[in-house]
């Protein structure tokens, strides 16, 4: 008795300290360390670069939790052992950390929201070179049309979760390490930006939680987290494909005790393939490719022991051939964007064990793109160019956010975000003849303002129940806006020249949610919730072309309201094995959607089209059988129509365009290190419309819409040594033909082959 009472005393007089590692031995920062005393009261710090945390002094009988993204949950009593070393174990999916959908540590099982995670070794086992290609694999994700980064135009590549955007603009906020990346102008998704190789996972949150990461956040979030930094480590992976396609992706990092520094980047080139359907191409055709190159530094450091803080600095450059040339001059249609982004923020646990969290980030980024008209659309045998586009933004932005756990029962946050985004859209319009004069120059844009605020409550008032309650207000406002139209022949303005109306809106966006853990393999949860998106300055001020269709800008537009629920269950029947399944309601009130204008001859406009529901069912397995083998799946049954619309009733009760009603997904994979790693991944797209009429149907076809199609991926990769390895990959195995878009109909990737090594120094 003397002895215990002895030995409690001493802890709680020299405290504790110890390190966090990953089963590898490499040490992890930033993870969150909590001691939990006997009353249920916590205190917390973070580990730095050095994967280090120290304890001053420590209560009685005190429990230690450990907390990261990505791994399981470790706790453990406190010991005698005062210098410790905790080793965190791969997880279940239900045991996994993740950080996006709360805005805090958090285990999955315990978080009432459809949440998907790919780890760094499902992204490496996936032959594709783009982030977006990687994503395919979960149902739910989709961009605006079918066809892959390497060959869409920037402005198609928006990202939806569950079909809920009847538009290229995303209706999904994209982070990097909690930093906003969607492009601020437009709100699509820059994927050749991502650097594969330094990913450590993805977090993929299905339905609205606009009620903690406001606008963009209305469908869901999608959360890149990059590789923590590692004391002397780095990668080289280099491979080449068909198409004239060498790509290569550099990783390196090093930590000097309390200050930790990665860099990657990437390059790549390939010279493309045909888009359009070979028996409709003309003279105008030509193959689609992309050269991009992408660097990025972050440095993190932790000046005591509990503060860490970090920066980052990237630059982007990307050049496309859009498959197109003018007949004219022989110049291509083609795009391209220069980005230069810069972020840094601190994270603080407070004397009170609350945790402070701030960060600021801007992007400094110029958009140039040209546009082509092609008059017989049977023959393609003539096109002149038809507009050219320069798109300079700047944007600014912040965060703050504070949270603190009660009692052991209440994990309270509260926090404001803001963002403040100036972009113009200057452009040229060419003449109807050759497309070599210029005949109008345009400068349409303005500035958007937006600042939101939000707290939030995650408690157990039993010990099966979670519950959160969460609520937001955010309130924007566009300004200085304008449409300055010049005549190139007399310099007189037009009769559209004009200063365009100030506009302002506030949304107010709560969730309820749930979860209760029936037994310990069996768990069901709901909610209800609410978001909104406010159109971004590209929808309200830019027009573009896509081949004879003219999509004009609508400076009306208002902001798109919805109102969802959602319920699932999770079971684990056996042994590493998870089924999920889920069913969701989302009604949308005045979405955008480009409309046919009735009134002019192939043109679309960009309306709020009054409201639609997406409505469905998906559902997901994970098994892992022995340490070699794993199986995992998923499939989403969506149904997304337009329920109102006055201005063109029409549309009532036609299926929203790009969005079919079956996905679904399938991988099978092998690893062992005496022999190799194979992987094998199916993905199946059901039928989908291409236009708001639901009438187009693809030449060859005797019903309206884009046919399904399936592909068939393959990648297999063998260590040699310790520190090399090489690998092969194929998507699009069989070398499936599926149609992408009408007018012309224009098709998806071909078959991709690539093989290479991967060269590892250090941990």
């Amino acid at each position: 008795m003397l002895l215990a009472l002895v030995f409690t005393i001493s802890l709680a007089q020299t405290g504790v300290a110890g390190v966090v590692k990953d089963p590898t031995g490499a040490v992890i920062s930033g993870a969150t360390v909590v001691v939990r005393d006997a009353s249920g009261a916590e205190r917390q710090t973070i580990t730095g670069p050095d994967g280090r945390f120290t304890f001053d002094t420590v209560p009685d009988q005190a429990v230690l939790i450990v907390r990261v993204g990505g791994f399981a949950p470790k706790e453990q009593p406190l010991s005698a052992d005062r210098d410790l070393e905790i080793v965190l174990s791969p997880a279940t999916l239900l045991e996994t950390v993740t950080v996006t959908p709360a805005r805090s540590e958090q285990r999955l099982g315990d978080l009432p929201a459809s949440v998907t995670i790919l780890h760094s070794d499902q992204i490496r086992r996936s032959p594709a070179v783009v982030a977006d290609d990687v994503l395919r694999q979960i149902p739910t994700f989709s961009l605006f049309r079918r066809t892959s980064s390497l060959s869409s135009h920037p402005t198609t590549q928006g990202v939806s979760l569950r079909g809920i955007g009847p538009s290229g603009v995303s209706r999904t906020l994209v982070l990097v390490d909690n930093v906003p990346f969607n492009d601020p102008f437009g709100g699509w998704v820059y994927w050749t930006r991502v650097p594969l190789e330094s990913l450590d996972r993805v977090e993929v949150v299905d339905g609205s939680i606009s009620s903690l990461y406001g606008n963009y956040a209305m469908g869901g979030v999608i959360n890149l987290v990059s590789s923590r930094p590692t004391r002397r480590s780095a990668a080289v992976r280099a491979q080449y494909g068909n198409l004239n396609s060498p790509k290569v992706d550099v990783f390196a990092s090093d930590v000097w005790g309390k200050l930790g520094l990665a860099a990657d980047a990437s390059a790549f080139s390939t010279d493309g393939f045909y888009i359009v359907r070979a028996n409709e191409r003309g003279a105008v055709d030509t193959k689609a490719g992309v050269e991009f190159r992408n660097f990025t530094v972050k440095a993190d450091y932790s000046p005591a022991t509990r503060v860490r803080a970090f920066f980052r600095g990237g630059y982007f450059r990307e050049e496309r051939d859009n498959g197109k040339v003018s007949t004219f001059t022989r110049d291509p249609e083609a795009n391209d964007t220069t980005w230069k982004s810069a972020s840094g923020g601190v994270r603080i646990v407070l004397p009170d064990a609350s945790d402070l969290q701030a960060r600021l980030f801007t992007d400094v980024g110029t958009f140039r793109s040209t546009f082509l008209a092609v008059p017989n659309l049977v023959t393609r045998a003539i096109g002149r160019m038809s507009l050219r586009q320069r798109v300079p933004t700047t944007s600014v932005g912040g965060m703050v956010q504070w949270s603190r756990a009660f009692a052991g029962r209440h994990y309270f946050s509260a926090g404001s975000d803001w963002r403040w985004v100036d972009g113009d859209s200057n452009e040229d319009a060419l003449d109807a003849v050759t497309g070599t004069q210029v005949t109008l120059r345009r400068i349409s844009g303005g500035t958007q303002r937006s600042v939101g605020a939000f707290v939030q409550d995650i408690f157990a008032p039993a010990d099966q129940i979670t519950v959160t309650l969460a609520a937001r207000v955010d309130s924007w406002r566009n300004y200085d806006a304008h449409n300055f139209e010049t005549s190139a022949t007399t310099g007189q303005p037009t009769a559209n020249n004009r200063l365009l109306p100030d506009r302002d809106d506030t949304a107010v966006s709560p969730r309820v949610a749930a979860i209760y853990r029936i037994t310990d393999r069996v768990s069901a949860w709901g909610g209800v919730s609410s978001g909104f998106r406010a159109p971004t300055l590209n929808e309200l001020y830019r027009q573009f072309r896509v081949g004879a269709i003219l999509t004009l800008a609508n400076d009306q537009l208002g902001p798109e309201r919805l109102v969802g629920g959602e319920a699932g269950i999770n079971i684990g029947p056996i042994a590493n094995t998870t089924v999920r399944m889920t069913w969701y309601d989302n009604r949308v009130k005045n979405p955008v959607s480009n409309v046919t204008r009735r009134d002019l001859v192939n043109t679309l406009q960009r309306q709020n089209l009054g409201r639609t529901r997406i409505r469905g069912l998906q559902t997901d397995v994970q098994h892992r059988l022995g340490t070699s083998w794993s199986v995992s799946g998923g499939y989403l049954f969506n149904q997304a129509k337009v329920r109102e619309f006055a201005a063109n009733p029409a549309l009532i009760g036609k299926f929203l365009p790009q969005v079919p009603k079956h996905r679904g997904s399938l991988q099978l994979a092998f690893s062992d290190p005496r022999y190799a790693t194979l992987a094998f991944g199916i993905q199946v797209i059901g039928r989908q419309f291409d236009d708001d009429l639901n009438s187009r149907v693809v030449p060859g076809e005797t019903t309206p819409g884009l046919p399904g199609y399936a592909l068939l991926d393959f990648t297999a990769s063998r260590a040699i040594g310790s520190k090399l390895e090489a690998f092969f990959g194929v998507q699009n195995l069989l070398d499936e033909e599926y149609v992408v878009g009408t007018l012309p109909t224009t098709i998806g990737s071909p078959r991709l082959v690539n093989a290479g090594v991967r060269v590892r120094l250090g941990r």
